[in-house]
């Protein structure tokens, strides 16, 4: 029976493997081209420099966000710590 137990940590660390391997793909390759892509389609549909320009900034912002996961992550995480019970300004005068 102890082989089947290593044979289904193999399989859960592959897949764990499997999908870390595809979030960085997504958040490394597939955002950035598909702001890309949106950017270029406004553009192209348009061919107005104003929706372009805001294809742009709102493609920029959703790049820098993805590409920041992990501290958005962590800052979220601290933000709900410090509401539920750390110490706040607002509570301290109650």
């Amino acid at each position: 029976m102890p082989g089947t137990i290593t044979l289904a940590a193999g399989w859960i660390q592959t897949g764990t493997g499997l999908g870390n391997d595809i979030k960085s793909l997504i958040f490394n390759v597939a955002i950035p081209v598909l702001c890309g892509i949106f950017v270029i389609v406004v553009g192209w549909k348009t061919k107005a420099p104003g929706p372009t320009i805001m294809a742009v900034i709102f493609a920029g912002i959703v790049w820098g966000l993805s590409s920041n996961m992990g501290a958005l992550k962590d800052k979220t995480t601290e933000d709900i710590t410090n509401y539920n019970s750390g110490n706040s300004l607002s509570r301290m005068d109650q």
